[in-house]
């Protein structure tokens, strides 16, 4: 008889890393968006350094947005689980069934807009 899974629904992901300034502004651009698109699941390193968006299998292969790194994930299994898979790290926003993994198009502009703020505000000084 074959083993059936009934613990919690997993879906398949890549991961789009970048620097936790950036990111926490790109999640606040998202979050106020017009378009009301849905921020899939967001995790944090335990430094607090680092922000992973989950965006959907795939999107690594075109990926080329700077200062930020996407890591496919197919074949090595990294699924959106409810505990965050690294220790000492943790969700920023934790996966929810309306939102998945976030859209890599609407991630990479509210990435480069985060970018464009972050440098308006350092020359600013």
């Amino acid at each position: 008889m074959p083993h059936t899974d009934n613990g919690p629904e997993t879906t398949p992901c890549d991961l789009v890393t970048v620097p936790a300034r950036q990111g926490l502004e790109a999640v606040d651009i998202l979050r106020r968006a017009a378009q009301n698109e849905p921020v899939g699941p967001v995790l944090h390193d335990g430094a607090c350094a680092v922000l992973g968006f989950l965006v959907p299998p795939g999107t690594a292969e075109a990926w080329d947005v700077p200062g930020s790194a996407c890591t496919r994930t197919d074949g090595r299994g990294l699924r959106i689980p409810a505990e965050p898979p690294s220790v000492g790290g943790g969700w920023l926003l934790p996966p929810a069934a309306e939102a998945p993994v976030t859209d890599p198009a609407v991630l990479r502009a509210a990435l480069d807009q985060a970018a464009r703020l972050i440098e308006a505000a350092d020359n600013c000084r």
